[in-house]
């Protein structure tokens, strides 16, 4: 008899663009098939990774996983550029193909402190090839509310610095821990409030969990939400043995905390050495 994993990672697979795993949470999620992300992943959350290395395995990730975004879901444009060919071949040295569209307006938004790294890495890569005036980071300053016994009950979003409007543009928001979804609901509440209406939302939580597809999709419209890892651990077997969202009311991947497991831990406490 087959195992059971085997075949849950065929069924995933199946009828599966090769990008991304099959899944039953709709269109608007995109869960990656890349066995790089799964394994940088893996030595991300490990005991033993130092902190330098860390950072760069965390940068490496964020590129692989902004290619996938722009390849898939930005706008793009036809161009003819010519080449440094032209010169010897004045009709054929020009590339005539498809681009990112250089019209399009781009707002990234950094969620201090996990989400910095990940939204420098995306600002970096996309002011590499759009122009610099489409292209902007805003800054929240953003944390986790917490109760007595240490749940989480909310998000507290002390100051941040927003660089204007939203309206009309595409908000990429990189932040690593997709947990209960608080985060991402808080903010993209605070831009609706006071900075517009975005034409677009793209959630780009590295990890995510079944719970926080939910809460993210019910409660935010236009949203796509990307990851490199679902997290399900708490699920029962009977349920892992599904295809991720068949059985997506009996899936968890929060500890009684809010926190992922398996997860990586805390990773704004990680990332920046917060108990020192």
């Amino acid at each position: 008899m087959q195992d059971k994993s085997v075949m849950t990672e065929q069924r995933q697979r199946e009828n599966a663009s090769g990008w991304e795993l099959a899944h039953g949470y709709g269109p608007k999620v995109h869960i990656l098939d890349n066995l790089y992300l799964l394994t940088a992943l893996s030595k991300l959350s490990g005991k033993r990774i130092r902190h330098p290395e860390m950072t760069a395995t965390l940068r490496r990730i964020y590129q692989i996983m902004l290619a996938n975004v722009a390849g898939h879901d930005l706008p793009r444009a036809r161009t003819e550029e010519p080449t440094r060919m032209q010169d010897l071949h004045p009709a054929e040295g020009v590339y005539r193909g498809d681009v990112l569209d250089p019209t399009t307006r781009i707002v990234i938004v950094d969620i201090i402190r996990a989400g910095i790294v990940p939204s420098q890495v995306c600002f970096e890569m996309l002011t590499a090839v759009l122009p610099d005036e489409n292209v902007r980071l805003d800054h929240l300053n953003m944390a986790r509310k917490s109760d007595a016994e240490g749940h989480v009950i909310g998000v507290d979003l002390s100051g941040s610095k927003i660089g204007g409007t939203v309206e009309s543009s595409i908000l990429l928001l990189p932040d690593p821990m997709g947990a209960t979804g608080s985060t991402t609901i808080r903010a993209l509440d605070h831009y609706r409030r006071h900075h517009g209406k975005p034409a677009r939302v793209i959630a780009m939580p590295m990890i995510a969990t079944p719970e926080y597809l939910r809460a993210v999709l019910d409660a935010v419209e236009d949203v796509v939400i990307y990851t490199a890892r679902l997290d399900r651990g708490l699920s029962a077997q009977a349920v892992l043995a599904r295809l991720p969202g068949e059985r997506w009311s009996e899936e968890r991947g929060l500890n009684e905390h809010g926190y992922i497991v398996p997860g990586a831990g805390g990773m704004g406490e990680v990332l920046n050495n917060a108990w020192c």
